[in-house]
């Protein structure tokens, strides 16, 4: 699995193994040294199994120019009755739901590498040059504009009249959704070495959750971004830069008062929304994501690209699909009886919630499926690098 790396700002773009990190001394910046011999195994082969349905795909359409970068993820935006992408020059465009049809296009002509968000009658696009722009979710309209310190890695989401925001610097900002203007902001220092990527905050009524670098969740007043309270998934362990990084970078998921969260070479953690107190928690690492069902198993897509399914309530694991094994595999999301994860040639794997084994596959485009897909009334959509979108008919 290749990830990318940040360290003083700079991505590295390498394996997390067989290299060194030396700093230059006096300037702040940054020399990789790559061993020449490093040898990274390659991604699984995809291997056949009996086929139990076809997926029927409802329709599809180009949404623009795709995510540029290999390591961005442009995911697209239900509201209403439109689903709303980006690509990586700011072209933003809302299509029908039901058909995919373009309602409306927006070119903000700035420089994007996370997908969009919204709420209260926005659409919310952030840029890698820290510009965050709110536009009329029916209209496409800019409504305001506003600048804030760093790149913005995760899509920005909005509660009552705030929208929040996170940057590659390790702040948390809110911002008034009537006038643009900042309301307040929470910072936490970022470490020397992390991965390139955050996690996007969770509001919960008047609390906004937002996951840390160092491994730390917070949860914060929404109205005035006070600490209620902060607990770690993970603690950093190890000699190495490398061996301790411990990035809460998939984003959590919040149901029926609890917060679901994962951390990089950490842990998956259950916590109480208002206390946090831990409930459960196993060792895990990923920086992917998660899905929760509302009954009784959590699913996880690992750094190794392994799907697992962890029962809710203990961790105890309940299956292991490893035959996607450094396949790049996306957050998993639940789909009916199945679960379904994309991966880096485009392909869609559907597995059997009840015991792991595969039951479809789909490809959809010969370009990477990055961004979690998106479950909406019995139908998934599904985003690829090169700005295809797709609805497929859920079983």
């Amino acid at each position: 699995m290749m990830w990318p790396l940040l360290m003083k700002a700079n991505v590295i773009r390498n394996s997390v193994v067989g290299f060194a990190l030396m700093a230059l001394a006096g300037c702040g910046t940054v020399k990789e040294f790559f061993a020449a011999d490093s040898y990274e195994a390659p991604p699984t082969e995809l291997t056949e199994f009996q086929v139990e349905f076809e997926p029927k795909t409802l329709w599809s359409t180009g949404t623009g120019d795709g995510a540029g970068s290999e390591y961005s993820n442009l995911a697209p935006w239900i509201q209403g009755d439109s689903i709303v992408t980006v690509d990586h020059e700011g072209d933003v465009r809302s299509h029908n739901i039901e058909n995919g049809r373009r309602e409306w296009r927006s070119k903000l002509d700035m420089p994007v590498a996370s997908g969009v968000g919204g709420g209260e009658g926005l659409i919310v696009v952030g840029s890698q040059s820290g510009e965050v722009v709110a536009l009329d979710d029916s209209t496409g309209d800019e409504l305001w504009r506003q600048r804030l310190s760093s790149e913005v890695l995760a899509p920005a989401k909005v509660g009552g009249d705030s929208v929040v925001v996170r940057t590659a610097d390790g702040r948390l900002t809110a911002i008034s959704a009537s006038s643009g203007n900042i309301l307040w902001n929470y910072q936490r220092a970022v470490p020397l070495l992390s991965l390139r990527g955050v996690s996007a905050p969770v509001i919960d009524g008047q609390t906004v959750f937002a996951g840390y670098d160092n491994g730390k969740l917070v949860a914060l007043s929404l109205n005035d971004g006070k600490v209620i309270w902060e607990k770690s998934v993970a603690v950093p362990s190890g000699r190495t830069e490398l061996e301790r990084l411990v990035d809460i970078d998939a984003d959590p998921v919040i149901q029926n008062g609890m917060i679901y969260v994962v951390a990089f070479q950490g842990n998956l953690a259950v916590m109480d929304t208002d206390t946090g107190q831990t409930l459960w928690d196993r060792e895990m690492s990923s920086a992917t994501g998660i899905a929760v069902a509302s009954t009784d198993a959590v699913y996880v897509s690992d750094d190794q690209s392994y799907l697992w399914s962890i029962a809710d309530g203990s961790g105890d694991s309940l299956w292991r699909q490893t035959l996607l094994l450094r396949r790049n595999i996306t957050a998993p999301v639940i789909a009916g009886e199945y679960v379904v994860v994309g991966d880096f040639e485009g392909y869609l794997h559907w597995v059997a919630r009840s015991d792991g084994r595969f039951v479809a596959r789909q490809r959809l485009d010969k370009d990477p499926i990055r961004s979690q897909p998106i479950v909406r009334d019995g139908v998934l959509y599904v985003m690829t690098t090169g700005g295809k979108l797709s609805a497929i008919r859920i079983p």
